[in-house]
């Protein structure tokens, strides 16, 4: 743990050099991971990450250094490195620490350090079992990790801070086979919940059947065609697009330093009047909410786009300072050993108005995306190629056969200006998203939505 008198003596040592502004964050996280691979447990590890970092701003120029000495010296030590790096004359005015009391909004029932090993097991081979129905499945990988993470953070500006994060999540990934090729279907929900999560929101065995449909539905399919076509992309898992198409475009990290297509469009237009997109930290439980974010501010929902209009940024600390606004609890990290900076949370969005039966019933010719796969996206221009896991040929209104090979490729601020239906049923699905700060956990959600006119890359 972090000592409040070892923070003060910390922080004083990294402004000796004229910093105005400093800050330490002490990490100790247990992980644990156990995997079963065609029926037999083939991993079981535990491990321990410890250590700190201090980081340091004179005006908009900062230095961070960690180190896993979390001793007071070893402390001192680490922020004395920092400092060398500063050379200025800010006079900085440190105070006493405020009270550290703040309410804990995500309810842990069972820690998942006290959980046996077998217990653990039960819920793979529960997943397992499921999969051995499907005669095409011929090999299913089954993993369930937690994480236990405490975490401490103070700042010159007297803020002193601690919090629990823990995490839980079961992977269930099936490959179905014909003997010449394969296909593979996943399914893969967490929550910040303990071992619990079994009971509240995580069933292994319809995990199980979701993967299992998917690869033995995608073996089967024909190949996709390409063109530009009407395109629907189902709840869950769909706003992945969002999340990489625009949401990374909106983090701080990509505005300040003029990086982001939208950069400099706060109270444009951006998006159909269909699209509200919202950054949620607060949600309780969920796998990307927090109590504090990893610069100790509070967390916020964050109305990113209303009815189309560009409202808000995620804004962390550092970037704050650089374009002149105010942080909005989006300051993440993936551990110690980075600097946090502005990252996505629970992005979703929001529930529409529009029916799902009629989208599609309307839509003509297209392609009806019922689950993502992975993509990538270049933040200054938006422009994207996402795989489609599971896709189905649409004719005249009609769903008429699966599709396989499908790509979705265009452009965020396009895509967004093309939503001409949002469904009523908003859904989230969990994944792990990769920045500067390193991998944090994230929810991508969405209604049903409608895009009239995406370019479709197919295998024909």
């Amino acid at each position: 743990m972090l000592r409040q008198d070892t923070a003060a003596a910390v922080l004083e040592e990294a402004l000796t050099t004229g910093g105005d502004f400093a800050e330490i964050f002490l990490e100790d996280r247990r992980n644990n991971l156990m995997t079963m691979r065609s029926g037999r447990i083939d991993t079981a590890t535990s491990n321990r990450l410890h250590g700190a970092g201090v980081r340091i701003y004179s005006g908009v120029s900062s230095v961070y250094v960690y180190t896993n000495d979390t001793s007071r010296d070893g402390l001192i030590s680490c922020a004395r490195r920092a400092a060398a790096a500063i050379h200025d004359d800010n006079e900085t005015f440190r105070t006493g620490f405020a009270d550290t009391e703040r309410p804990d909004n995500h309810i842990i029932m069972e820690l998942p350090g006290k959980v046996s090993g077998q217990r653990r097991a039960e819920k793979l081979r529960a997943a397992d079992a499921v999969l051995k129905t499907y005669p095409e499945v011929v090999q299913g990988v089954i993993s369930y990790s937690d994480s236990e993470q405490r975490v401490w953070i103070a700042n010159s500006e007297g803020l002193f801070k601690n919090d629990l994060r823990v995490y839980s999540r079961l992977s269930v990934n099936a490959v179905a086979s014909d003997g010449t090729e394969n296909q593979t279907g996943h399914c893969s929900p967490g929550a910040m919940q303990g071992f619990e999560i079994f009971d509240r929101t995580v069933d292994p065995e319809m995990c199980a059947h979701q993967a299992a449909r998917i690869a033995v539905t995608m073996l089967h399919a024909p190949l996709c065609p390409s063109g530009t076509m009407p395109v629907v992309i189902d709840k869950g898992f769909g706003g992945v697009i969002f999340h990489e198409a625009c949401g990374h475009s909106l983090e701080a990290t990509s505005v300040a330093p003029g990086n982001s297509e939208f950069a400099g469009k706060l109270g444009l237009r951006i998006a159909s009047e269909k699209v509200t997109a919202i950054d949620d930290g607060t949600i309780p439980n969920e796998w990307g909410s927090e109590n504090i974010d990893d610069e100790g501010n509070e967390p916020t929902r964050l109305v990113l786009i209303e009815k189309g209009i560009l409202k808000n940024y995620m804004i962390d600390r550092l970037n704050a300072r650089k374009m002149g606004m105010g942080v909005t609890g989006s300051g993440r990290r993936q551990g110690y050993m980075y600097a946090p900076t502005s990252r996505m949370r629970n992005t979703y969005i929001a529930a529409g108005e529009d029916s799902e039966a009629e989208m599609i019933a309307t839509m003509g010719d297209g392609l009806y995306c019922r689950s993502m796969g992975g993509g990538s996206v270049d933040p200054s221009t938006g422009k994207f190629n996402f795989a489609v896991e599971e896709g189905y040929l649409v004719r005249g209104g009609r769903i008429v056969q699966p599709v396989r090979g499908a790509s979705l490729i265009g452009r965020g601020s396009e895509i967004l200006m093309k939503i001409d239906r949002v469904g009523r049923d908003m859904q989230m699905a969990q994944g792990m998203c990769g920045s500067l700060s390193g991998s944090v956990p994230t929810n991508v959600g969405q209604p049903m939505i409608r895009v009239t006119s995406l370019t479709v890359g197919g295998a024909r």
